[in-house]
């Protein structure tokens, strides 16, 4: 036994040398360059950008932005990690795009403009309307039949350097550029999408932004009438709900939370309460609410989610410690946890049909995710 057990010890050589040409770490690429041969991604992004130089050589615009894509899916980060990759032999062989150097793509993004930018959404659009064709017929029904929910989102990326374009710095004294993107959240696929920077308000251009991503959607997915839109605390705006009432289209966007709403929380009786489906821990109650300039279907959708004391920080800057009643939030953590229940709340504003408690339990599926207090705006 104790030879089985000295043996299993052993480490293996180490032999240094010169990595083989022949292997390649992103062996799994060859699949997607199959899948952007079968949908042929760069010949609709060039269809519908149309040509980015006078002679017509070298690459385009959608071969620009698939070896993009193509050297993120390998792990990079920046412009020299296509770089990078143009030294792995092997690999070049099984990229969508072979042969991209960084100051070639740098100096053709320079060339597109802003309304060919957009025009890629048209190109990509194509290419998800093709993608329903190739799937199965029942799997493309299912998918085209809705439920169909556009996430609308946005995140800060922080980037280094003074002479960095199209970025500023946020609240929290980053400079950034800002992502604010639509995507079709049953297949993850973006709609439509806009970059601002660190000082960009999303909610400015949400309305223009729903309004191209309903356009993106296949026409099937647009007819089934089960189109549906949600969004987090960072869309708190009668603007982008009257874009989706407009549309005739269900919303369901996070909401502040300001005194009003807790100060209509206190009304709401323990029977109100009704456990959400699919989300444990989770209840749900309905209160009448519309502010000013929405629809008049709005209706107020409060969620509360029983929470550990542990799962609470002492930081005063704390997410999570912001989504506590403001009775709660101002106790420290040992008068806390003698509570008799302790709720992380979120605030939703829908006009979804809540006038039940199985339809008010069940509206789970859209209503935007515990955010913890997360919203993008200071």
């Amino acid at each position: 036994m104790s030879r089985i057990r000295a043996g299993g010890r052993r480490r293996q050589q180490v032999r240094a040398g010169a990595p083989d040409a022949a292997l390649t770490p992103n062996a799994g690429m060859a699949a997607i360059s199959e899948l952007c041969d079968r949908l042929d991604v760069t010949g609709a992004l060039d269809a519908a950008v149309g040509p980015v130089k006078q002679r017509d050589r070298g690459f385009g615009a959608g071969e620009l932005l698939a070896g993009i894509a193509a050297a993120q899916l390998a792990g990079e980060d920046f412009l020299t990690g296509l770089d990078r990759q143009r030294g792995d032999a092997a690999g070049q062989l099984i990229t969508p795009v072979p042969g991209l150097a960084s100051t070639t793509a740098a100096g053709l993004a320079r060339r597109i403009t802003p309304a060919q930018w957009r025009a890629v959404e048209r190109g990509l659009a194509a290419v998800t309307g093709r993608m329903l064709d190739l799937l199965p017929a029942e799997r493309a029904a299912a998918l085209a039949g809705g439920p169909v929910t556009i996430d609308l989102d946005t995140t800060d990326v922080e980037v280094y350097g003074r002479k960095k374009r199209g970025v500023a710095y946020n609240h929290q004294g980053q400079r950034v550029g800002r992502p604010h993107v639509a995507a079709w959240a049953e297949t993850e696929i973006v709609l439509a999408a806009d970059l601002g920077d660190g000082t960009d308000d999303p909610r400015a251009t949400a309305p223009g932004l729903l309004r191209r991503a309903l356009a993106a959607l296949p026409p099937r997915a647009r007819a089934s009438g089960r189109v549906a839109m949600r969004a987090d605390a960072g869309y708190f705006a009668g603007q982008l709900a009257r874009a989706a009432h407009d549309a005739k289209i269900a919303f369901a966007i996070g909401a502040k939370r300001i005194a009003p709403l807790w100060r209509l929380l206190a009304g709401i009786a323990e029977d109100d309460w009704h456990d959400a489906a699919g989300m444990s821990g989770a209840q749900v109650a309905v209160a009448e609410y519309c502010p000013d300039w929405w629809p008049a279907s709005t209706r107020l959708l409060i969620r509360r989610v029983l929470l550990d004391p542990a799962q609470v920080s002492a930081g005063p800057r704390s997410r999570r410690r912001r989504t506590l009643h403001p009775d709660q939030r101002a106790l420290p953590i040992p008068e806390l946890a003698q509570q008799p229940a302790i709720y992380a709340y979120s605030f939703i504003l829908t006009n979804l049909d809540v006038s039940s408690a199985d339809k008010g339990g069940r509206s789970r599926a859209l209503v935007p995710a515990p955010d913890h207090g997360g919203e993008h705006l200071p």
